[in-house]
């Protein structure tokens, strides 16, 4: 990889010949990364793509539900470490910093495209639940 490296980021990967579709990749590149198959997965959608600002890659995230805990793994020539942020922390405006677009949780810094697709969710989630009050 000679981007990213060092950076926090979902799983993903280059869409390879093989792949049906982009979800076919994010599943593919998913368990090779992280040891989640795909049959333990339940796709809830697709957000718009994002860019990267330094590489110029385009990225198309899914969103999924995944059964909790899972026993994931990560594929040491990719993955350094696997960690998890819970959405209370991610909800909580107070969390977010607008000077810099990012997160920092447990010594953990979340910015860049990384940072834009949370806060998508995070936006999607909030509208939501404002629809159902």
């Amino acid at each position: 990889m000679d981007f990213h490296k060092g950076q926090v980021c979902f799983p993903g990967g280059t869409q390879e010949p093989s792949d049906s579709s982009l979800l076919q990749t994010a599943l593919r590149e998913t368990e090779e990364e992280i040891s989640l198959r795909a049959k333990d997965v339940e796709i809830l959608g697709e957000f718009d793509d994002s860019l990267t600002l330094t590489s110029n890659y385009v990225i198309s995230p899914f969103v999924a539900f995944i059964p909790h805990p899972y026993p994931f793994k990560a594929d040491g020539r990719e993955i350094r470490e696997i960690f998890s942020v819970p959405l209370s922390f991610l909800m909580d405006e107070a969390n977010f910093k607008q000077d810099s677009y990012s997160y920092e949780y447990q010594g953990h810094v979340i910015w860049g495209a990384t940072a834009r697709i949370l806060r998508q969710f995070i936006d999607l989630l909030k509208s939501e639940s404002g629809a159902l009050q």
